[in-house]
């Protein structure tokens, strides 16, 4: 038996596709490799009304071979009303999704709407999984949770699991238990590569939800398992690079992600002094402009800044532990980078059918304050990229602050084996 509701309407979608759609307004047939990559559709909603937004959606996507949607909304949304406007809508179609700081629509970066990915059954198996309790997550519940998406992937798997699978993740992005459920679940996974991102709430820091079994939730993940035979690549970039200055952190509060001091001063004072700003001016364009990373390996993992609090602390998106080194990073070109990465994805996958694309909402800060948000729209769009500003990006088990992360999914000929 499912464990869920969300899985026993993925079963039932597989079982029922013509009597599902019988009774839905039907839009004219037309190839579905056209405006996306083979099996997909994007749709975007511009709406406030959240049944209206819901129906747009649901006539650009409907079709009698749908098996799965993905949406990003706007948190600006009454989010009871648009989970039950969705749920009417796509019916026994599970759909998943979360709450953002901005999306990325095929028209680039945009605010307050809707947009959506329609996934053929016949191109891509998708399962979904809700985990609840993210402070109790530990590797028994990840194993678990992979076991169940893979066994339901290969009850109509199209392709061997093993290299011809991809696991997305979205987080309540202010649980503070990223860490902990990417750690445990990148054990499970294995070999299958991972990516995601923590969802938003406009930049207010206050309330941020993912969108399972007909409801928003709060303080949960959903784990979403895709197997094709598509060639697809999961990828992270950024454009940050090292400077000279290290700062330790000497006192730490953990639980909170917030560092009380920097070599051995309050940490606001301390990075104010790195930055050449007052305290006061200190914001999140400051923060998206002069970040700090950890570095593992060869490899430097941003740990951005959240606030300032006003005993002189400084809270942060990632964890931060008593006596890590923090290096001051500064910004190379942005477009220069993200254009690069774009070519060398159609470089090994041909034309992009559609990237799927986790955009942390500080790299957006920055553009706005570049006046390059434009240019970037219009490269992403080039890119058919869709996908959602973001507090925090996931690859591979790591969180990961001021990236640009996701799967590119390409148009070629499919993968019969590896």
């Amino acid at each position: 038996m499912p464990e869920s509701t969300l899985e026993l309407s993925q079963e039932l979608s597989r079982e029922l596709p013509q009597e599902l759609f019988r009774e839905l307004p039907q839009e004219p047939s037309r190839d579905l490799t056209a405006a996306n990559g083979p099996g997909l559709r994007t749709a975007v909603s511009r709406q406030q009304d959240p049944h209206g937004a819901a129906e747009e959606l649901g006539q650009a996507l409907r079709h009698a071979e749908l098996g799965f949607v993905l949406f990003f909304c706007s948190a600006e949304y009454p989010l009871d009303i648009l989970a039950t406007a969705l749920s009417e809508t796509f019916a026994r179609i599970p759909i998943t999704g979360c709450t953002t700081a901005g999306e990325i629509t095929p028209q680039g970066y945009e605010r307050g709407c809707i947009v959506a990915i329609g996934f053929d059954r016949r191109y891509f198996s998708v399962a979904a999984k809700l985990i609840e309790n993210l402070e109790g997550f530990d590797l028994p519940r990840a194993q678990h949770v992979t076991d169940h998406l893979l066994e339901t992937c290969r009850r109509r798997a199209l392709a061997p699991i093993s290299g011809h699978s991809f696991a997305l993740t979205l987080l309540d992005g202010l649980s503070s238990s990223e860490e902990q459920v990417l750690a445990t679940l990148d054990a499970a996974f294995g070999s299958i590569p991972s990516f995601g991102g923590s969802a938003g709430d406009d930049n207010r820091l206050a309330h941020t939800h993912v969108y399972a079994e007909g409801c928003f939730h709060s303080r949960a993940a959903i784990v979403v398992m895709v197997n094709t035979r598509l060639p697809f690549e999961v990828f992270t970039t950024h454009h940050l690079r090292p400077c000279e200055e290290k700062l330790v952190v000497t006192r730490v509060d953990r639980e909170r992600r917030r560092v009380l001091e920097l070599n051995a001063v309050p940490a606001a004072e301390e990075y104010s002094r790195l930055v050449g700003l007052p305290i006061a001016q200190l914001d999140a364009s400051v923060f998206a402009r002069c970040p700090l990373a950890v570095r593992i390996g060869d490899t430097y993992y941003v740990r951005s800044i959240q606030r300032v609090n006003d005993d002189n602390s400084l809270d942060f998106y990632c964890a931060v532990e008593n006596g890590i080194v923090l290096t001051a990073m500064q910004p190379a070109p942005m477009l220069e980078d993200l254009e690069r990465v774009l070519g060398d994805l159609e470089t090994h996958l041909g034309p992009p059918g559609l990237i799927i694309g986790c955009d942390c909402f500080l790299r957006r800060l920055e553009l706005e304050a570049l006046d390059q948000i434009t240019p970037a729209s219009e490269l992403l769009g080039r890119a058919r990229v869709i996908g959602f500003n973001t507090y925090g990006e996931q690859h591979h088990g790591m969180h990961i602050n001021q990236t640009f992360t996701g799967v590119a999914i390409g148009t070629g000929r499919e993968i019969e084996g590896r």
